[in-house]
Order: C-alpha cells, then structure tokens, then sequence
C-alpha cells in the first residue's frame, strides 16, 4: 500500500513538472524526486518483504493494509512539507522578500 501511494504521488507530481510550466518554475520537479525517491525506497522493501514470507506477502490483513495507509500519507504530507519549507526558502517568486522589504508584488 504504501508503494502504491507513493507512486501515485510520484506520477502525479512528474506530470504536473511535465504539463505545467508555472509548476517548473516552482521547483515542483524536487518533490517529484523526493516521491520517487520514496517509491524506490517501497520497491526495495516490497522486494525484501516478499522474500522473507513469500505467498503471505500478497494476503495482508486489514489492519496491515491500514497502518500501511497510514504510513503512505504520511510520507506523501511529510514531503508536501518539506517542499514547502524548501520553496519559502527557496521564493523562487520573490514575494517573501518583498515583503520584507516593503515592496508589493504584483
């Protein structure tokens, strides 16, 4: 589950970098790696996982598919989050420094 969240939020996010050129300029293409990244991340532990318990990999309970949810969108908010922490810093737009300056951005 969390790989299949994770990858969701990865081609989402590669296609708003691809369609949308406002979103290029936003640095969108960082969070897209970073969900990338994690989907890699997942793949790696899916793999590992099933060599471990083999056919039970695929007959999870419901509780396991929950916290796994669980964990997916968190990862997904947790890299909102640094994205966003990233683009305030980053003010590719400049409107944080112009208002701290004073000026009004239009």
């Amino acid at each position: 589950m969390t790989l299949l969240i994770a990858l969701t939020a990865a081609v989402v996010t590669t296609l708003i970098w691809y369609t949308n050129k406002s979103a290029r300029s936003l640095g969108i293409s960082t969070l897209s790696l970073m969900y990338w990244g994690a989907s890699l991340m997942w793949l790696v532990d899916a793999a590992a996982e099933y060599m471990e318990v083999r056919s039970a990999y695929f007959t999870p309970t419901l509780q396991d598919m929950m916290n796994d949810a669980f964990l997916g969108g968190s990862v997904v908010v947790l890299g909102m989050v640094i994205w966003t922490v990233w683009l305030l810093i980053r003010d590719p737009k400049h409107l944080i420094a112009g208002l701290l300056h004073g000026h009004e951005t239009k």
